[in-house]
């Protein structure tokens, strides 16, 4: 019995052995084989302005965060269980320069103008994660996938499974076939679910049809689908050019140097910014984490653009960091206050906004993470 014993001991060694050995070689991918460039060392792909995108809070390891995020031991704020809505369908199509955007929840936001539909990062699971593990969708989405238009375009910044969904890609290749454009690298995880995108660099840009084309922009993130392929795919945001004001869709991202927002700035006047203002809290009090922005970037991020409106995305559909269910957009109305930036706040899931036409507006002075702070009603500071 003892030897018995023994040798399912010394086997179970081995496997594990193996499985340590083997199983993140086999899980990591080469996504991308490209020119050594600003952001690609010829393997894997890094924010030219410095990394600084770890995903624990300061003095925890990425194990013991994980661990601890997981078994929900962190001392996250409770969040509701369910949050109920009244979606609105969306119309068909939008003529010229008449704009319509409904957030679909999180980071999937359906755009509408010039006869186009434009959806950005859609994720129609309940889950996001591997294998249907991971954080639970809070809120349904604000579209039925049945009712949603056909759509012409589809924007995805990363790799990361709460923005690259390959099951609702496959649904929606199926059904529309869109245009998927992409960074580089993501083609190839897209393609796993059938699904072909066109994946372009920095700066690259497709024509969509006369007078409209999407440029693939730089933003200050990283990727993973495995953790041992971190990397192996670029991130980014994007520009949608048009006639009467683009579009920005800042995809999921950290701040970095910002300057990446000045850059889109360049290509035209910016009539709508989507970007994310939620998933920034790690630790109690922290406003911003070098993967995510919160409300103070992302307002900085706002006035960096010259935006005339501005979507709050990324917050209250997944439970992803430690800050309270209504804390993203609440900061991030005192945020707006304080610094005196107008057109820049949060819409309703499954609710049609009619976009204003661009309005160029008088930029205030730069915000700084501490003075803004300072200026900020003690309530919005104390916000969990």
């Amino acid at each position: 019995m003892a030897t018995l014993v023994g040798k399912v001991l010394l086997w179970a060694t081995i496997v594990l052995c193996l499985v340590i050995t083997l199983v993140p070689r086999f899980l990591d991918a080469r996504y991308y084989n490209g020119a050594v460039s600003g952001h690609f060392d010829g393997q894997r792909f890094f924010n030219p302005d410095g990394e600084q995108d770890d995903v624990a809070p300061p003095g925890a390891t990425k194990a013991n965060f994980l661990v601890r995020y997981l078994l929900r031991s962190e001392g996250r704020p409770r969040w509701p269980e369910h949050v109920a809505i009244r979606p609105i369908a969306p119309p068909d199509r939008v003529a010229g320069q008449r704009m319509v955007a409904t957030w679909v929840g999180h980071a999937t936001v359906l755009v509408q103008t010039q006869g186009l539909n434009i959806l950005t990062d859609p994720v129609w699971s309940k889950t996001a994660g591997p294998l249907g593990i991971g954080p639970a969708r809070v809120a349904e989405t604000g579209i039925a996938f049945d009712r949603l238009p056909k759509i012409d375009v589809v924007l995805i910044s990363h790799d990361h499974y709460d923005h690259l969904d390959l099951a609702t890609l496959r649904r929606l290749w199926k059904r529309d076939h869109p245009l998927v454009v992409t960074s580089l690298g993501n083609d190839s995880v897209i393609g796993q679910a059938g699904v072909p995108a066109h994946a372009l660099d920095w700066g690259g840009r497709i024509a969509v049809k006369p007078n409209v084309e999407v440029i693939v922009t730089r933003n200050h993130h990283w990727g993973s689908r495995w953790m041992t392929d971190r990397n192996r795919a670029l991130w980014s945001s994007f520009v949608v050019r048009l006639p009467g004001g683009n579009v920005f869709f800042a995809g999921d991202t950290g701040p970095g140097d910002l300057t990446w927002a000045d850059a889109a700035a360049s290509y035209g006047p910016v009539r709508l910014a989507l970007i994310p203002i939620g998933a920034f809290r790690f630790a109690p009090g922290q406003m911003v984490s070098g993967s995510h922005i919160g409300p103070i970037d992302a307002a900085e991020v706002y006035r960096r653009l010259g935006a005339s409106t501005g979507i709050g995305i990324h917050w209250g559909t997944f439970h992803l960091s430690a800050e309270a269910y209504d804390t993203p957009p609440r900061l991030l109305a005192a945020v707006t206050r304080a610094a005196g930036l107008q057109g820049f706040g949060t819409v309703a899931l499954g609710q049609p906004s009619v976009i204003s036409r661009y309005v160029a507006r008088d930029r205030p002075a730069p915000i700084d993470r501490i003075e803004i702070v300072g200026r900020l009603p003690a309530a919005a500071r104390a916000l969990p």
